[in-house]
């Protein structure tokens, strides 16, 4: 799945290093249309409901979180 994630933000956003040590939210990498776009794309790969309460930086700081909250969202 980790694969997978990578790939949709490498489609999103190809001038970041998702696999450094940055956090993506608090440092000001992703930004809020970044994210919207992201959240639909997962919605749409691994056919889950990302809820507004979900929408929290720490959901989507590093690839890691991320991946961790397509797996909440599958059940």
């Amino acid at each position: 799945m980790k694969e997978a994630v990578l790939a949709i933000l490498k489609d999103i956003r190809s001038d970041v290093d998702f696999l450094g040590d940055a956090k993506l939210i608090d440092d000001g990498i992703l930004e809020s249309l970044d994210i919207v776009a992201i959240v639909g794309e997962f919605n749409e790969e691994f056919d889950i409901e990302i809820s507004v309460e979900d929408l929290t930086p720490e959901n989507f700081n590093s690839v890691d979180a991320m991946v961790d909250l397509i797996t909440k969202a599958q059940g």
